[in-house]
């Protein structure tokens, strides 16, 4: 019996030690401005990327791409969609690969001509407005497998000058467990901090970005904890409130996938 113990408690070490050295996850999001008009030419655009994005995978590049539709989407309103490039390693991510192979692999019979003309399809369905690099520094504990239709509450903050140490502190210290709890009892799927790797000067937009996720606008609505904050939360956000300026929210709803 005491020989299973130590067995069982090696292997209890073992799993936290697996988790606690895991690789941070590093994110490239790329905010699309599609024209009124263009909704067919640029859906086109990004099933044919896709499949790129699958080579990329493949070829180690990267180790997954998401396509989220946004909300507000008017055109006076920003980006209507937003790609996720996923990495395990942040040169990767700066260097972005080698897309010359990925697409040769994804697109082995086209040719010169028919290559210049999706990239012109490319260009003309969509404009890219803005890049923003981030590695995730914290998130709930959960199995979470983000299918297509996910819904996620991306909410940019712009840390007060700084405060940013102060603010990371009091996501994951005091806030982080409200989120859990809502996870815990079926009321979100997921939630994460991300940093803002190129993000701390003072003109940034935003240094952080948090992203609340759903399993559509049925949980959203009718599953979240959503009722009056008790004490304790209201100090919570009031401290918060010294800390950082919630800058914008964007909903977005997951389209296409590739891992």
């Amino acid at each position: 019996m005491k020989k299973l113990f130590m067995i069982m408690t090696i292997a209890l070490f073992s799993t936290m030690a697996i988790a606690q050295d895991s690789e941070p996850l590093y994110l490239l999001f790329e905010f699309m401005h599609v024209d009124e008009g263009q909704g067919d030419a640029y859906a086109e655009t990004e099933a044919f990327w896709e499949k790129v994005h699958v080579q990329r995978v493949k070829n180690g590049d990267c180790i997954g791409w998401d396509l989220w539709r946004l909300q507000p989407s008017g055109q006076k309103q920003g980006a209507q969609f937003m790609t996720v490039s996923l990495y395990n390693d942040p040169v990767k991510m700066m260097s972005g690969g080698d897309f010359n192979k990925a697409w040769t692999d994804a697109y082995p019979n086209l040719s010169d001509s028919e290559s210049n003309a999706k990239m012109e399809m490319t260009a003309k369905s969509r404009d890219l407005t803005h890049r923003v690099f981030l590695v995730e520094i914290d998130k709930t504990k959960d199995d979470f497998d983000m299918p297509l239709g996910t819904l996620a509450i991306i909410n940019f903050m712009k840390a007060k000058p700084g405060k940013s140490g102060a603010y990371e502190k009091m996501e994951s210290e005091v806030f982080k467990k409200y989120h859990q709890s809502d996870v815990d009892s079926g009321g979100r799927a997921n939630w994460g901090l991300l940093r803002n790797m190129l993000g701390y000067p003072t003109e940034a937009y935003a240094t952080h970005i948090t992203v609340d996720m759903f399993t559509g606008y049925d949980q959203f609505f009718n599953g979240s904890n959503n009722g009056p904050a008790n004490e304790e939360q209201q100090k919570a956000y009031q401290e918060m409130n010294e800390l950082r300026d919630l800058k914008s929210v964007t909903h977005g709803t997951l389209v296409r996938k590739v891992r």
